[in-house]
C-alpha cells in the first residue's frame, strides 16, 4: 500500500508521518489487493483546526473523508474511524444486494474477510446477474402511500424522532404546503420549504 503524505503549509514530521501511515494502514484488512492508485493524506490547519483529507480509490471505488480538531493526531484518528465506517456501510450495502438476489449460487457471506476480497471470490465462484459496480447502484424497491396529516413543525420532528428515521414528509399546517424535516449531523434539525 503506497500512502503519499503532505502538508500543505505544514510540515509534516516524521512521527507525524509514521502515525499517518499506521492509522491508514489498518483499512488494508478491507482489502485483499492494494488500491490502485496511491492513497492521498493532505495536512493543513486552517483557523486554528488541524484538517486531515484522506482520498483512496480499491477496486473502482472512492473513498474520501475530512476531517478538523484542534490537534492533527486527532484528526487522524477521527478521519481513519469515518473511512472505516465509510467501508462498513459500503459492505453492509454489498451484502444486502448480495441477499436481495444479485447472486444466483453459493452465496457466501461477507463476515470478518475483507470485503473487496470477498467481492472477487464471489465473482470468480458464482455467476453474477450483472457487472458488481451496477449491482451495487441503489435502485427503488419499495413505495409507500402515507397519509398528509397537516401538522407543525415541532409535531412533525416529534414524529420523525418517534419513527427513528432521519427525515420526515407532512403538511405544513401554517403554509398548507408539502415540507420536510431532517436531522443534520450536528444533531439540530433542518426544515426544507418549497419555493417557486
Amino acid at each position: 500500500m503506497n500512502i503519499q503524505v503532505r502538508g500543505d503549509h505544514v510540515a509534516v514530521t516524521p512521527a507525524l508521518r509514521e502515525y499517518a501511515e499506521k492509522k491508514i494502514g489498518r483499512l488494508q484488512k478491507y482489502f485483499d489487493a492494494p488500491p490502485e492508485k496511491d492513497i492521498s493524506i493532505t495536512m493543513s490547519v486552517e483557523r486554528g483546526l488541524h484538517r486531515v483529507e484522506v482520498t483512496m480509490q480499491v477496486h473502482g471505488v472512492l473513498f474520501r473523508a475530512e476531517e478538523k480538531s484542534n490537534d492533527m493526531y486527532a484528526s487522524l484518528d477521527l478521519v481513519t474511524d469515518k473511512l472505516e465506517h465509510q467501508m462498513n456501510r459500503y459492505k453492509a450495502k454489498i451484502n444486502q444486494k448480495f441477499k436481495a438476489g444479485g447472486v444466483r449460487t453459493r452465496v457466501k457471506t461477507l463476515n470478518d474477510r475483507g470485503v473487496f476480497s470477498a467481492i472477487s471470490e464471489l465473482a470468480a465462484v458464482t455467476e453474477v446477474e450483472e457487472d458488481i459496480e451496477a449491482n451495487i447502484e441503489s435502485s427503488i424497491v419499495r413505495t409507500k402511500r402515507v397519509p398528509m396529516k397537516p401538522m407543525h413543525i415541532e409535531e412533525a420532528v416529534m414524529q420523525m424522532d418517534l419513527l427513528g428515521h432521519d427525515f420526515f414528509v407532512f403538511t405544513n399546517a401554517e403554509s398548507e404546503e408539502i415540507n420536510v424535516v431532517y436531522r443534520r449531523r450536528n444533531g439540530n434539525y433542518g426544515l426544507i420549504e418549497p419555493s417557486i
